[in-house]
Formats: C-alpha cells, structure tokens, sequence
C-alpha cells in the first residue's frame, strides 16, 4: 500500500508542476490575454471536488497535490484579471 501512495504523490507531482510554467510565463511576461480563465475556474472547481474525494476517502497523494494545484490555478485566475485589466486601461 506505501507504494501505491508513493505512486499516487509522484503523479500528483507532475501534474501539479505542468503548471508552473504558465503561471510564471504569465507573471513574467505580464499577459494573460490568450489564457482561457473558463478553463482554470472549470479546473479549479474539479480540484474542489477532488480535495473533498481525497479527505474523505483519506488519500493524502489525493488531496495535497490538488491543493496545491488549486493553489497554482487561484494565482493563475487572478494574473489573468490583474493583466487583463491593465491591458485595457493602457489602451485608452
């Protein structure tokens, strides 16, 4: 069983650094305008969901990785609405 849990936080691992590349090309570049904010409230509303699923069925590889994607996901959702905003009012 340690081994399916180890298992289990190494594939929480990878799925949860696929997204730091784009939070951070974001918070470099400071624009967001070709990021989809539809998907990442999609995807955090299924991290909700299985942060919920992992504390009640107790598998820590579950929630701790969707914690921190929802972490990862929030930063992303409010980039976007910081960038967007402040490409609008430089147009003007």
């Amino acid at each position: 069983m340690v081994y399916l849990e180890f298992l289990g936080f190494i594939a929480g691992f990878f799925s949860t650094i696929a997204f730091i590349p784009q939070v951070y090309k974001t918070w470099k570049t400071k624009a967001a305008k070709d990021v989809s904010i539809q998907m990442f409230i999609l995807y955090i509303m299924g991290n909700i969901l299985w942060i919920i699923y992992g504390v009640i069925f107790e598998k820590p590889a579950i929630y701790v990785t969707n914690i921190v994607v929802f972490i990862l996901a929030s930063i992303q959702i409010i980039l976007k609405i910081k960038y967007d905003r402040t490409d609008k009012t430089t147009l003007k």
